[in-house]
This record gives structure tokens, C-alpha cells and sequence, in this order.
């Protein structure tokens, strides 16, 4: 084909050959008009994505049963028409119609009429399992563990030169130099990527040097997260004794190993930030605990400072002595009571101790016999009391103030007893019987 054919004239429609070749314009002008006799055509679909940007709409609309895809753009002045409600997970009926640009050499569908079918058979399902994994516990709180404060070594689950991978290292890196990680790399989408990512959360939750797992993926459609909400995957995560983090997609997305996992991060890079701890607030809150230390010791030595001082003004410690020369005082005051009390009751005990002694000398027989009486005792000892005990003959003992006298009775003469102060002749007739011992 010659280059005035190109300018201006009539181009070839016969068969393109390596001598012959068709122009990029022939073939994208025959893809136009193909797809223009296709015209407008409804479709059933469910929305994975729906975003809106200068008032247009851009969204994908998935098949319900197979892995196909399409993308599609809302006008405004159509967006006026449809629904308010639409959303990510709604199943619809879309009536559009393909266009193919020229110039950019793109497919686009633009859409005409959106209507509701009802809630995505995938959206469907996912809601009936998590409302069966929820009713079997695994989402409680009571499961979640709790994340070591400094993990020694984090497992880390991502794509190959992700940058979700670059987003995790560079943030924990920065917040704490001396992290290490231990990295399993998985398919994050794609129909291997559940099972890929389950085999290396176990691998990683067998190694005893692992302190703590995350799982990070970039953000996605709804379509290219659904591997981290395969039932496999999130029972897995239940059974593992390492925590886990969740880093899948963005705020807005939650797919179900959220719900499973220890901590749900918004991003990678959050996730990041919730493991490992920032070494400059870490060295500044030590600092501040230093400064709250040092103040509460510098106070209350102060306190007890005050406290000694305050003691030490009394006058108990202020003059020592003092209390010792009060006490001395004290003492011998005491002393002087003691001896003066002492002396007046060892006073009142002789006066007491005369009187019982005058007492029992006056009822003692030895004052009867100093008055000029005398005791007669029998040889055996007895009193005599009766002149029938002493018969004539019969040997006596007479007891005096100053010793004793033997005598021998004579009988009984039958006269009074001589008064006090009277003397009588031992032996006389009709006088008392008497002898020298």
C-alpha cells in the first residue's frame, strides 16, 4: 500500500499479507464498525468495583459464575437515571453498549440503564460464612492474642517485590533499625493464592523464632481480595498459636481474615506501625518515666527531709541532755518520796510492833511469873492445875522468872493462895511446897 493510499484514496480490504499489510487505522476502523453493529445489549453481573470521579462513574462488573470480568464507565448525565444506592457487591442488570476508540485504540462500555437483581450470589455466600464462622467463635475477642510488645523476629506473608513488602520493611525499619523479618512470599490473587498463603502462615507459625505474623497485600478490587476470605485460609488462621496481623487492601476493605485475625490494620503500612515501636517515642517515654522517677524521689526525700529537720527541732532532740536531767529531776524527787514514805511506814511498823509486843508481854506467862507466881509442872511435864495431882510425896517442878526449882509435895493444906507481892517459906508448914534443885 502506497503512502497516497494512506493520505487519501480508497484503502485495500483485501487480505493482509507480509507484502500487503494492513495499516493500524484499517484494522481499528474495522474493530469499530464490528463492534458498533453489536450495538447496545444487556448484561447480568455482579459489581466488584465502583468508583466515582468527576462525575463519572468507573466501575467492573464480574460474571456470577465464571472468572470474566468487564470494566464500564457512567456518564453523569446518565448517572442522574440509575440508582442512588448502587454499590461494590450488587447484583445488577446493566444495558450498555461497547465502543471501540480509535484513536486510543481502547474498549469501553458505556452504560445506558443500571437496575437492581438483588444482594451478589459472591457477596451472598461470603455473608453466610462469616455469619457460620462467627457462630462457631472464631471471630470472638475472647480468641484474639496479644501482640508482643518487641518481637525479636516478624514472619511477614506478601508478594514478591510487592510494595506492599517495601511498605512493611521500610516503616518497621524505620521505626526500630534493629527488626529482623522472616518473609514468606505467596501469590496475594489469583486462584493459587489461598492456599499459597495458608502454607506459608503455617511455615511461619512452626518456626519458634517468629514472634508474630503479617499478612500484607496491597489494595484491590473486590475480586483480587477474595483468596483472604476462602473458608481454608481463615479456619487455618484460627488454629495457629502465633499472633497475626491482617494488612489486606485498604480502610474501606474487609475481607474475612480480618475478622479472624489478633489485629486488623488498614493498611501495610499501618500494619507496620502497630508491631513494631517507634525507638524515639520508646526512648522518650523511658525518658519522661526517668523524669517522673527522679522528680517523685527528689520529692519525697524532700518530704523527709522537712520530717528530719521538724524532729530534730524538738526539744527532745534539739538538747538531748535535757531529757536525761528531766528524768534525773524526776528520779530523785521519786527517790525522796520513796525514802520519805519508806521511812514513815518503817515509823508506823515499830509503833505497831511496840504495842503488839507490850500487848503480848502483858498476856504472856512469863510477866504472871515475874509478878511473883510461879508455874508447878508434874515429872511428865503437865501443869499442875489440881492439888489431887500431887499427892504427899509426889516430886514437882516449879518454873520462876529466872530458872527452875525442884520440890516435893507435901498434900494439900487447905489454905488460900497468897496474894500477889506475899512471900512464903518453901518447905514451912501450911506454906507451898518447895526445894532447891
Amino acid at each position: 500500500m502506497t503512502s497516497t493510499e494512506r493520505k487519501g484514496e480508497p484503502m485495500s480490504e483485501s487480505r493482509a499479507t507480509v507484502d500487503a499489510p494492513w495499516p493500524v487505522a484499517l484494522l481499528a476502523g474495522k474493530l469499530r464498525d464490528y463492534i458498533d453493529r453489536l450495538g447496545t445489549v444487556w448484561v447480568e453481573g455482579e459489581i466488584t468495583q465502583w468508583s466515582v470521579s468527576g462525575g463519572t462513574v468507573y466501575g467492573k462488573l464480574k460474571d456470577l459464575e465464571q472468572d470474566a470480568t468487564i470494566g464500564f464507565s457512567v456518564w453523569s448525565s446518565v448517572r442522574a437515571r440509575i440508582p442512588n444506592d448502587l454499590k461494590q457487591g450488587d447484583r445488577v442488570i446493566v444495558l450498555l453498549k461497547p465502543n471501540f476508540w480509535v484513536k486510543g485504540g481502547t474498549l469501553t462500555m458505556q452504560v445506558y440503564e443500571i437496575r437492581h437483581v438483588g444482594l451478589g450470589d459472591l457477596l451472598e455466600r461470603l455473608e453466610r460464612l462469616r455469619a457460620q464462622l462467627a457462630a462457631e467463635g472464631l471471630f470472638s475477642r475472647e480468641h484474639k492474642r496479644r501482640l508482643p510488645f518487641l518481637p525479636a523476629r516478624i514472619g511477614l506473608v506478601t508478594g514478591k517485590d510487592s510494595d506492599a513488602e517495601k511498605d512493611v520493611l521500610r516503616n518497621a525499619q524505620l521505626r526500630w533499625p534493629a527488626v529482623q523479618f522472616r518473609i514468606a512470599y505467596a501469590s496475594v490473587q489469583g486462584d493459587r493464592a489461598a492456599a499459597e498463603v495458608t502454607g506459608a502462615i503455617r511455615r511461619l507459625d512452626a518456626d519458634p523464632e517468629v514472634d508474630v505474623i503479617i499478612v500484607a497485600r496491597g489494595g484491590g478490587d473486590f475480586q483480587n481480595l477474595l483468596p483472604f476470605s476462602d473458608e481454608k485460609l481463615i479456619r487455618a488462621v484460627a488454629a495457629i498459636t502465633t499472633p497475626l496481623v491482617s494488612a489486606i487492601g485498604h480502610e474501606a476493605d474487609r475481607p474475612l481474615l480480618d475478622e479472624v485475625a489478633d489485629l486488623r490494620a488498614s493498611t501495610p503500612t499501618d500494619a507496620a506501625k502497630r508491631v513494631v515501636p517507634d525507638v524515639t517515642e520508646e526512648l522518650a517515654r523511658i525518658e519522661q518515666a526517668r523524669a517522673r522517677i527522679r522528680s517523685r524521689v527528689t520529692h519525697t526525700v524532700a518530704i523527709e527531709v522537712d520530717r528530719i529537720t521538724a524532729l530534730r527541732s524538738r526539744p527532745s532532740l534539739a538538747t538531748p541532755t535535757w531529757m536525761v536531767d528531766r528524768r534525773a529531776d524526776e528520779l530523785s524527787r521519786y527517790v525522796a518520796r520513796g525514802g520519805e514514805l519508806l521511812h514513815r511506814v518503817l515509823e508506823r511498823a515499830s509503833t505497831t510492833t511496840a504495842q503488839l509486843r507490850g500487848r503480848l508481854r502483858a498476856l504472856s506467862p512469863e510477866s504472871t511469873l515475874a509478878r511473883g507466881y510461879a508455874i508447878a509442872q508434874l515429872e511428865d511435864g503437865r501443869v499442875l492445875r489440881s492439888t489431887e495431882e500431887a499427892p504427899a510425896g509426889a516430886a514437882l517442878r516449879l518454873r520462876l522468872p529466872d530458872g527452875s526449882l525442884g520440890a516435893v509435895s507435901t498434900g494439900s493444906l487447905g489454905a488460900a493462895l497468897p496474894r500477889p507481892g506475899e512471900t512464903v517459906t518453901a518447905g514451912a508448914p501450911g506454906g507451898p511446897v518447895g526445894g532447891s534443885e
